[in-house]
């Protein structure tokens, strides 16, 4: 159904993830407390080999399903986003202003000093919980962030390097002043953020133009998608009738139905593995995707996570926790 959407109910492939990001829960703005925001699918909902018959005040639904993941993949770690913001990672587009930047600043700060005093009251040392972002990269927004401040608390920096106007996620750009993926990674280095810091983002999900003769040309509307109009999931991609195209001057990919005259925009395969090879010769600490559910299966041939991991080589390792003490029952039980 447009503008619906299920997520969560899929094989996620843990084997070539650190982290996952868990989307969303909200902030109560009176109060500002943390609350789920689809509690059934979150924590209720029982999977296959889950008990109805459970005593105590039991944790299901996907929050469970990804704590028993993180018990047989011990270096997988969950991050729990929050509304436009996200603990850790932190998603704040964006800062405006000076005292934006500034106040953005003092929130890291705040919450990097709170996640060592959680890490001290467990005994775990105080880089035990990450605090990352969701970072701009258009020069704009780049420009008003107090860079060298953040990046004093920071693990990482997730660059939303997509939704960019014209190829919606090139990895180059014809104009100098254009926004890129590489003149996004160059801007950051160039404040002082170390290579292994800097974690390239890649859309799994195309842009749709319509009533187009492609790239460069005018358009006029965006027509239907997957779930919204205009958006399209990568396995969804290409559309029947419709032809790949491959740049690899401008690390740009797309398809194009000349008889819909309708352009999608998107990475393929030959784009994720040239934009690998990108990451690799710079140093780069890795890729994150937006989002998981759309991608192609492993089974397919067609899957851009498994066909980035193989180019990357191997995973950090950083062992995940699973000491909950003020947790549901299960959890209290299951870390024991």
């Amino acid at each position: 159904m447009q503008g619906k959407k299920h997520v969560g109910y899929f094989k996620i492939p843990q084997q070539h993830l650190t982290h996952i990001n868990y989307a969303f829960a909200n902030v109560n703005k009176d109060s500002g407390e943390v609350h789920l925001s689809d509690k059934w699918a979150d924590v209720e909902i029982h999977y296959e080999g889950d008990s109805w018959n459970d005593q105590g005040n039991n944790m299901y639904g996907c929050l469970k399903a990804i704590y028993l993941m993180k018990k047989q993949n011990r270096n997988l770690k969950i991050l729990m986003s929050i509304g436009g913001w996200s603990f850790s990672p932190i998603d704040y587009e964006y800062p405006k202003s000076a005292s934006d930047a500034q106040g953005y600043v003092d929130l890291l700060r705040e919450l990097r000093n709170a996640l060592v005093n959680l890490a001290r009251s467990k005994g775990r040392p105080d880089g035990q919980y990450q605090l990352t972002v969701a970072a701009p990269c258009g020069a704009e927004q780049v420009g008003i962030l107090k860079i060298q401040e953040m990046d004093q608390v920071l693990d990482f920096w997730n660059l939303m390097a997509y939704d960019v106007a014209g190829h919606q996620a090139a990895l180059y750009n014809d104009d100098p002043n254009g926004n890129s993926v590489d003149r996004a990674v160059k801007m950051y280095l160039g404040a002082g953020v170390q290579p292994y810091k800097l974690v390239v983002g890649m859309p799994i999900y195309g842009r749709a133009f319509c009533n187009t003769d492609g790239p460069g040309r005018p358009y006029k509307g965006v027509g239907k998608g997957s779930w919204e109009d205009g958006m399209w999931d990568y396995k969804a991609l290409p559309q029947p009738g419709a032809q790949e195209f491959n740049d690899h001057r401008l690390g740009a990919s797309w398809s194009y139905d000349p008889q819909k005259r309708t352009m999608i925009s998107y990475d393929t395969q030959p784009i994720v593995t040239q934009k690998a090879h990108y990451i690799n010769q710079l140093g780069l600490g890795g890729v994150m995707w937006w989002e998981l559910d759309a991608d192609k299966t492993e089974e397919s041939g067609g899957n851009l996570v498994r066909t980035v991991r193989e180019q990357l080589g191997q995973l950090e390792w950083r062992e995940n926790e699973l000491n909950y003490p003020h947790s549901r029952e299960y959890l209290r039980g299951a870390a024991a």
